[in-house]
């Protein structure tokens, strides 16, 4: 088969699955504490190309390109107020601990609610931890004072759905919790807008490409075929 077709393949290939990551950051533009991902294609190498009649150089041709690896930007976005007393977030590093049916994840979404036994939980039931690793339990007043609920580092944290991580967790971080705010998503519609713009570019170009070498080859079948 015409190598062409792989190289073009590969790239269709890699930009579905980058345009997935654009989408998943789009749509998470407003989730408190979101980390957007970053994806970076590497080449599977080069072949020189040389002329046959000759041995000159004539140039090289790639062997396609795939997605080498998917980072989450783990730097600390904007807080901002809200007002509710629940919410929290971290100014600086740490995470916050839930006790979710898998065992502890890390999140810095702090958007916190209450169960009915009145203990502290974020918007998906799980108890958040405070630094002895124990659920925190509201005050009659309806609030749990910032100092107790825990923020802790961890070692190696990797995403695990929309808001959180999972790691080692390696003692209590440096980052200070703020109530009555939230940290924004790390989102940039405008950026990630332009990205899939660029994505959705090359995707057809490679359709384009395939769609070339398919006619092509169609063409010189039916001339063979001729010729016999």
């Amino acid at each position: 088969m015409d190598r062409g077709l792989y190289v073009a393949g590969s790239g269709m290939l890699a930009e579905m699955v980058r345009q997935e990551q654009i989408a998943n950051d789009l749509a998470n533009s407003t989730t408190p504490g979101y980390k957007a991902d970053r994806s970076a294609q590497s080449g599977f190498g080069e072949m020189l190309l040389t002329n046959t009649r000759n041995g000159r150089p004539v140039g090289t041709v790639g062997f396609g390109v795939e997605i080498a690896e998917v980072k989450t930007d783990l730097a600390p976005a904007p807080v901002h107020e809200t007002g509710d007393p629940l919410d929290m977030a971290i100014e600086g590093e740490g995470y916050f601990a839930v006790r979710t049916p898998n065992g502890v994840r890390y999140t810095r979404d702090g958007q916190f609610t209450a169960n009915a036994e009145g203990l502290l939980t974020d918007t998906f039931g799980n108890e958040v931890l405070g630094a002895n690793g124990a659920p925190l339990k509201l005050r009659q007043d309806g609030t749990v004072p910032a100092g107790e609920v825990g923020v802790f580092a961890v070692n190696n944290p990797r995403k695990q759905g929309d808001s959180l991580f999972t790691g080692t967790a390696a003692g209590n971080a440096s980052g200070r919790v703020r109530a009555g705010a939230l940290e924004e998503s790390a989102t940039d519609p405008e950026r990630s807008m332009v990205e899939m713009i660029s994505s959705f570019r090359t995707l057809e170009s490679d359709q384009k490409a395939i769609q070339t070498i398919d006619e092509t080859l169609g063409e010189f079948a039916g001339q063979t075929g001729a010729m016999a």
